[in-house]
């Protein structure tokens, strides 16, 4: 499998802050890869430098086999900002024309390309009506179907679907999935987590603009145990007795909700809370989300 996106030890520096701190990835062509982290955490700044619109401070990166310094890297790609400024005074069909000839399509492709990728978008029928007269969220739609217009081999879409209802998130989640079928990379960068775990393969969790976990999405969410003990009375002691052999421990009422370091830490654990003085009613494990695991990995950072 090649390649679609690599990067080796790459450094983005703003005076003394490190916005981008050593990142190493590689992206596999063909696979829907999500770049998580908070806002401020440093994807946007990643992104941009991957396009050549930051300087990386240092390290190297490679799109689809080229340098990211080759302009030719970045003829197969195409992106969606997350601040989106489409041209008002244009018709959503004239707007794609622009972008489509910035991208080197043919005027005879793009008569054929233009419809299509409105369709795709949700927009089929719409493309003659002023970008003026678009919701916010035909707005974004536009600026997605501008990303996909040259038929790219890679698409960098930041923040996606900001500005869309439960709806309109849905239709883009079922257009990723069959840019995937058409073997098409897609690098989502998002916060939204339950989105992000309805369509990734991979993903990379970004913090403090360092990736502190990497892996594929099932292998994440199968490592990262989340365990429920309920006992007779919820102490300080018995609090802190399990701290050890966890990421985070959450009380809630008479109940522990405990982000294990490791599954084989459960005998670990009820010892623990049996010296503590505490009588044990119940151990339940608990089916982790993404989000469980992003908040797992990220507050013990942030408290500590």
């Amino acid at each position: 499998m090649t390649v679609a996106i690599e990067t080796v030890d790459l450094c983005k520096q703003y005076g003394r802050r490190l916005a981008v701190d050593r990142v190493s990835l590689q992206v596999e062509s063909g696979e829907v890869f999500g770049f998580l982290g908070a806002n401020g955490a440093g994807k946007t700044t990643f992104v941009k430098m991957l396009l050549g619109l930051v300087h990386p401070t240092s390290g190297v990166a490679h799109l689809l086999g080229r340098p990211i310094q080759d302009p030719r890297s970045r003829l197969p790609v195409g992106y969606q900002p997350e601040q989106f400024r489409l041209p008002e005074w244009m018709t959503g069909t004239e707007t794609l024309e622009l972008y489509g000839q910035l991208s080197g399509a043919s005027r005879q492709d793009l008569r054929v390309e233009i419809p299509r990728a409105l369709e795709r978008v949700g927009l089929g029928g719409r493309g003659n009506e002023g970008v003026r007269a678009y919701s916010k969220g035909m707005q974004q739609r536009l600026a997605l179907a501008q990303a996909l217009i040259a038929r790219p081999k890679l698409v960098l879409l930041d923040e996606p679907t900001s500005a869309l209802d439960p709806v309109g998130r849905r239709d883009i989640r079922d257009l990723i999935r069959a840019l995937r079928d058409e073997r098409v990379t897609v690098f989502l960068n998002s916060h939204l987590l339950a989105e992000v775990e309805l369509v990734c393969d991979r993903v990379a969790i970004l913090h403090e603009g360092s990736v502190v976990r990497e892996g594929r999405l099932q292998d994440l969410l199968k490592t990262s145990t989340q365990l429920r003990v309920v006992v007779d009375a919820v102490t300080p002691a018995v609090v802190e007795a399990v701290r050890p052999f966890a990421h985070a421990v959450v009380p809630n009422g008479r109940s522990l909700d405990i982000e294990l370091l490791s599954p084989d830490h459960v005998p670990a654990v009820t010892r623990a809370l049996h010296d503590a003085g505490a009588q044990i009613w119940e151990v339940r494990p608990q089916q982790m989300s993404l989000e469980d695991v992003f908040i797992g990995i990220v507050r013990p950072r942030e408290n500590g």
